[in-house]
């Protein structure tokens, strides 16, 4: 059964650098919790409801778009951020909503760098990151708990996206059953729909070294690392070094 945490607790174990901010902008489904030098909460605001009027008009025309679990052609003429779904989900081969939280966490970082050159949005522990001094972040081993292990992210592989599934921990929607996979690219879209696909094939232990086996693949569709849990067993490849909190 999955645990979830409406009230996203963990936000509270968020620790900013000297010199910053952090504050929650939440329009309907969307909750974003924003780490940035200024408040651009204003701004935010307006960039992500923008973005969700491009989403829910596209949905209005396109309603495959929002149902559909598998990848669907794409349009051309649909807005930017369709683009980017679309495209995530036919590379990982999953539906493009598998993709919105990463693909919304990189519209409004992207939108907002040239206010703050430091700018982490996290919309339900999807993240991406633009920032001028290195990083960690918190793998939680549950949601109402401080992290005790994190993923040290270098200043200078930023810009970059963390994004995360479970199929035991959070709202996402996962056909495995893998306790925990997190996925970095230079993509948020493609790290979001990754980390939803490869947690659809941990079904048992074994999974684990399948999801090993397609590391080669994967780095072609531009993954930069991969940590896969199931109980006691984990795995991890690529550029996610690991550190104790």
């Amino acid at each position: 059964m999955k645990h979830l945490n409406y009230v996203r607790s963990y936000r509270n174990f968020c620790k900013p650098a000297s010199g910053e901010t952090t504050y929650q902008v939440v329009i309907e489904q969307s909750d974003l919790f924003v780490t940035s030098r200024i408040n651009l909460k204003s701004e935010v605001l307006d960039r992500l409801n923008k973005i969700r009027q491009d989403i829910k008009g596209y949905i209005f025309l396109h309603p495959e778009f929002a149902t559909s679990l598998n990848p669907i052609q794409e349009n051309p003429d649909a807005p930017e951020i369709i683009k980017n779904m679309i495209r995530a989900g036919r590379i990982m081969d999953v539906g493009p909503m598998a993709a919105v939280a990463g693909a919304i966490s990189q519209d409004i970082a992207d939108f907002a760098v040239r206010l703050s050159p430091d700018i982490l949005v996290e919309n339900g522990v999807d993240i991406f990151i633009h920032s001028t001094k290195d990083r960690v972040v918190g793998l939680l081993p549950h949601p109402d708990e401080p992290a005790v292990v994190g993923i040290k992210i270098d200043r200078g592989s930023t810009p970059c996206a963390i994004c995360a599934s479970s199929a035991t921990i959070g709202h996402s929607l996962s056909l495995g059953n893998g306790d925990l996979v997190v996925v970095k690219s230079k993509s948020g879209a493609v790290a979001d729909a990754a980390a939803t696909a490869l947690c659809n094939i941990m079904k048992n232990k074994k999974s684990i070294t399948k999801l090993n086996r397609l590391r080669n693949d994967l780095e072609k569709k531009g993954i930069l690392g991969v940590l896969a849990q199931m109980g006691d067993d984990l795995s991890v490849w690529g550029d996610m070094e690991l550190t104790v909190l």
